[in-house]
């Protein structure tokens, strides 16, 4: 029974190897600081904004993959996206970047 215990925790640390960042607009260079911190623990951290938020998201993966960890980092994945209200007509536009550590 031990191993198969074992085989699940493993299977739930590999799952739990990337965290999920929501993007505001706090400081970059703090926020910066943050997904820096947890890539130091995990392999992949994904970072998700809305609307004005987005410049933020896109400064902290420039920040991360071009200055902090050079060489170390890419960015995976981009995906932009747009959501409505429901019957109001308003969007808004979202995105997620994918920040993976070699």
């Amino acid at each position: 029974m031990e191993e198969s215990s074992e085989l699940r925790d493993q299977e739930q640390t590999k799952k739990s190897e990337d965290a999920i960042i929501n993007i505001g607009n706090d400081p970059v260079m703090l926020l910066a600081l943050d997904v820096l911190s947890v890539l130091g623990s995990k392999k992949k951290v994904i970072l998700r904004a809305k609307g004005n938020s987005i410049p933020n998201a896109v400064a902290i993966a420039n920040i991360i993959t071009e200055k902090m960890l050079k060489g170390n980092s890419k960015i995976q994945k981009i995906t932009v996206d747009t959501e409505s209200a429901a019957g109001i007509g308003k969007m808004t536009s979202t995105i997620e970047i994918i920040l993976n550590k070699n």
